[in-house]
């Protein structure tokens, strides 16, 4: 609609100053000229809106001229009040800055939205941690948020998972990633872009130095990348497992990062089929918290894997409960 591209237009100049017509013809999906006619239609209802031409030129708002949000929709206004139940800002200390940017959003909402506005920061909660993920460790934050607000390089000493001794790196930080719960640095070493989960750096020191980052590329670029490969990498075992409909829903959740596909619904019969991906075989000892609910149908050296670890634990308690001599 013309009239929401009109507030976009107007949001972004207030935002970011002198703003070129093809950049806002870019972001809002349409033509120069259109954006041009936007412009001229601001102008004529008032607003102090100004454009020059040439390889400096751009759109500007006159200088000191400032609006407010009365324009934001009801859907508009509840989106913004979901963002309160997302739990990453405490990480970041910005708990107190929230509620008081709600409250300024609140006061200049439209007086019919306001209370479907509250009422959704009360009906709506995001819970981004999984389930029975543990007792997560504390993480501080604070020196890689330095980093990354003031586009400088990091010195880290980091322990990768499994190695007794942290290792230490110099990176060109992007920005910070919470996902399911967990926070990631993305950064660049020695320009190819790496991962460092936050609660596995044991200590982060700012450099004077500015970060080298790779030409054109931005945060949600570099985490695409990593995203990518991760998610892509190659398994090191397929398994093919079937389990009983009765402990499907439990199973699935339980093991859903080794899930290669979603489950093969087969109607109402009891077993399911359902196909996993391991990165070494051991892994597959897991599958013994279900015991008889669920069966490795291949390949076969896993079905022996897990046989020999139920074996084990069977001799274990035999040998636990024998009296002693």
């Amino acid at each position: 609609m013309k009239a929401d591209r009109l507030l976009s237009i107007l949001l972004l100049l207030q935002t970011r100053g002198r703003v070129p017509a093809r950049e806002l013809a870019d972001r809002l999906e349409v033509s120069v000229r259109t954006v041009y006619r936007d412009v001229e239609a601001l102008s004529a209802s008032g607003v102090p809106v100004y454009a020059e031409r040439g390889r400096h030129g751009g759109i500007e708002l006159l200088a000191g001229f400032r609006t407010d949000v009365t324009g934001l929709t009801a859907d508009e206004s509840r989106a913004l009040f979901i963002l309160a139940a997302q739990g990453a800002h405490a990480a970041l200390g910005l708990d107190a800055a929230l509620g008081s940017a709600l409250r300024k959003v609140m006061a200049a909402l439209p007086a019919p939205y306001r209370p479907a506005a509250e009422v959704t920061s009360r009906r709506i909660l995001v819970d981004a941690t999984r389930w029975k993920g543990g007792p997560q460790p504390a993480v501080d934050l604070d020196v890689l948020q330095d980093a990354v607000f003031a586009d400088r390089r990091l010195r880290l000493r980091y322990r990768h998972s499994g190695a007794k001794d942290p290792s230490t790196y110099t990176v060109d930080p992007y920005g910070l990633v919470s996902k399911a719960g967990v926070w990631y640095l993305v950064a660049d070493r020695r320009a190819r872009p790496r991962l460092f989960r936050a609660d596995r750096v044991r200590s982060a020191t700012l450099l004077p130095d500015p970060v080298e980052r790779r030409p054109g590329v931005e945060l949600a670029h570099a985490w695409e990348e990593l995203r990518r490969q991760v998610e892509e990498r190659p398994g090191g075992v397929d398994v093919t497992v079937r389990v009983r409909r009765s402990r499907l829903d439990m199973f699935v959740r339980l093991n859903a990062s080794s899930l290669a596909r979603l489950p093969e619904d087969e109607g109402e019969k009891e077993w399911v089929t359902v196909h996993l991906s391991y990165a070494v075989v051991r892994e597959a000892r897991q599958l013994l918290q279900f015991a008889d609910a669920v069966e490795v149908v291949s390949p076969p050296e896993v079905r022996a894997e897990v046989i020999a670890a139920a074996a084990s634990v069977t001799e274990l308690y035999q040998r636990v409960g024998r009296p002693a001599e």
